[in-house]
């Protein structure tokens, strides 16, 4: 009845729309626009953020294809760079809008590739982040102590290789906090203990830690 026809005319319209963009000219795309879109939401959205990095890949590559394009790229490069110098406002401002931007810089770092490599440019903004939420008042929290440990189980090899110095600055910090910093949750000492042994692991999981660890965090 008229639901079926409801849902034939909006079955027609979406085609129609659909069938006009594929014919439209990909370079009449406003590629700074989306770049920022992709950042703005990135930061208001979380899980969102752990995927943008795959969306920029997939942009970039089709962009490339395009001789002499870079808009995209640059832009998103532009707006990561300006949203890291403001990086202590926007911690203060939302701390959940500060996870999100460290989640989303460090799947950048992942996804993005120049010659197979991950991109130098990003390597000590990546570094500063994560040396941020190593500090003090950054491990009592553990939310950040929790975006901290699962950046470094996705990119901290990759990273260390990029530069291994500041990955050894870092993990000092670390050990240093899980050892005399007070006020540290049970869950958050867990969490640094497990990624220390992580990396003295040479980036791998033993079947003993797997098992002790997260029986630890389910139980």
């Amino acid at each position: 009845g008229t639901k079926d026809a409801s849902a034939r005319v909006l079955k027609r319209k979406l085609s129609g729309r659909a069938k006009r963009k594929a014919g439209a000219d990909p370079s009449s795309v406003d590629l700074e626009k989306v770049a920022n879109i992709i950042v703005d939401q990135s930061l208001k959205d979380c899980v969102f953020s752990k995927e943008a990095g795959r969306i920029c890949y997939t942009i970039i590559q089709a962009e490339s294809k395009q001789v002499g394009q870079s808009i995209f790229r640059r832009s998103l490069l532009n707006r990561l760079q300006q949203e890291y110098k403001d990086r202590e406002e926007l911690r203060a401002r939302s701390p959940q809008a500060w996870i999100c931007y460290v989640t989303f810089i460090c799947n950048i770092f992942d996804y993005l590739r120049v010659n197979n490599m991950p991109m130098m440019a990003l390597v000590n903004p990546v570094y500063e982040c994560l040396f941020r939420l190593a500090q003090p008042d950054s491990l009592k929290k553990e939310e950040e102590v929790d975006c901290l440990v699962l950046q470094l189980h996705r990119i901290g090899e990759q990273l260390e290789k990029m530069n291994s110095q500041p990955m050894d600055e870092l993990f000092s910090l670390l050990r240093d906090g899980f050892l005399l910093e007070e006020g540290l949750s049970s869950l958050s000492q867990l969490l640094l203990l497990e990624i220390i042994e992580f990396r003295a692991a040479d980036w791998k999981m033993t079947d003993a830690a797997q098992k002790y660890y997260y029986s630890e965090v389910t139980d």
